[in-house]
């Protein structure tokens, strides 16, 4: 039996800093861009291809999505979440997309917070994530309140984000990585639902991902380099100087995330495999897709739009959607599968 968890008193505050954060300032890693750029699709000025009967669906982990869009894993634990999360949820449901919610940790320790993360309600059919951070597995967080999390979010798998850096920069992180892999196996072999492994910005190695996946871990997702630097979000929070310091010497820390589809997949051929960090638009998510991935995760865009309202969420989808259909339909590939195999994203 679990010691009783002892409740942060920050734990509300720093969410919602952290959507301020994200928000307001400019926290995008200054230097290092996710290596996208450097590929491009060869252009085909006769597809041959109807553009109605492009088809962008996938499956995952078993279920249909009408577009290959993870909604990534971003907050819950404050009213202004809570909201967020119901725009979010209603247009997943609407357009079959998945959705990840933000750590779950703040509800198993405030019960009365639970209802920003459960989005179910709004979303009966979608593939929905639940999420916690991989280190509490060394703060009296178990087997048990795992089971709590996927019940709250009535999910469909358990992330398990893994943020040393940013835990290490921020005001009271939680530092202790140790064992870590052994915790993690004996979660993965007690769940009744997949676990997925998940950076925060800072990408996984072909070699990270071997001892995940010998661990049990059944999916990964990248979440590499380029885009939102959670070291720049914590040195924003940073309570002295140091930390301030420490966020902004390391904002441009981690694995491109071209680098990790393409070395993971190069490794793993087979696994269900997520690109993360640093997408920002239909023509990211294609070449991901290309590279290798099956569905790719974007957090920036989705919760710049769901700030503002459901409709600015529903028109980003529509966009999203638009340009990997364009992309498709300019390659003369009619599904994601002919993107995958037709070679036609080359480096420049």
């Amino acid at each position: 039996m679990n010691s009783p968890i002892i409740i942060p008193a920050e734990t509300q505050n720093r969410k919602a800093d952290h959507i301020r954060i994200c928000l307001e300032d400019n926290v995008q890693c200054p230097v290092v861009t996710t290596g996208l750029e450097k590929y491009q699709f060869t252009h085909v000025c006769l597809p041959e291809l109807d553009g109605k009967d492009i088809d962008v669906s996938t499956t995952f982990l078993g279920k249909h999505l009408h577009a290959p869009l993870l909604i990534s894993s971003m907050t819950g634990g404050t009213q202004q979440a809570g909201i967020i999360n119901r725009r979010l949820a209603e247009v997943a449901q609407k357009y079959q997309l998945a959705m990840g919610v933000g750590s779950v940790r703040v509800a198993v320790e405030k019960p009365q917070v639970g209802d920003t993360f459960a989005v179910r309600k709004y979303a009966p059919d979608i593939l929905l994530l639940a999420n916690l951070g991989a280190v509490q597995l060394n703060y009296q967080y178990g087997v048990d309140e795992c089971l709590r999390i996927i019940d709250i979010t009535e999910a469909d798998a358990l992330i398990l984000h893994i943020n040393p850096l940013q835990e290490f920069i921020q005001p009271r992180g939680d530092t202790n990585f140790s064992g870590l892999l052994d915790k993690i196996s004996n979660l993965c072999s007690k769940l009744p639902v997949p676990v997925i492994a998940k950076e925060v910005g800072n990408g996984i190695s072909a070699k990270m991902a071997e001892k995940l996946l010998a661990a049990g871990v059944q999916v990964i997702d990248v979440a590499g380099a380029g885009g939102t630097s959670w070291a720049l979000v914590e040195s924003e929070r940073a309570e002295t100087s140091l930390q301030r310091r420490l966020g902004q010497t390391f904002g441009d820390w981690g694995i491109p995330t071209a680098e990790c589809i393409t070395s993971i997949r190069a490794n793993f051929p087979h696994i269900p495999l997520i690109a993360s960090g640093g997408l920002r638009h239909g023509l990211d998510v294609a070449k991901a897709i290309a590279l290798g991935a099956d569905i790719t995760g974007l957090a920036m865009p989705f919760l710049k739009a769901a700030a503002l309202s459901e409709a600015a969420v529903v028109e980003l989808t529509e966009i999203l959607i638009a340009e990997i259909t364009t992309v498709l339909f300019c390659t003369g590939n009619s599904n994601l599968y002919q993107l995958k195999q037709s070679q036609s994203l080359q480096l420049i």
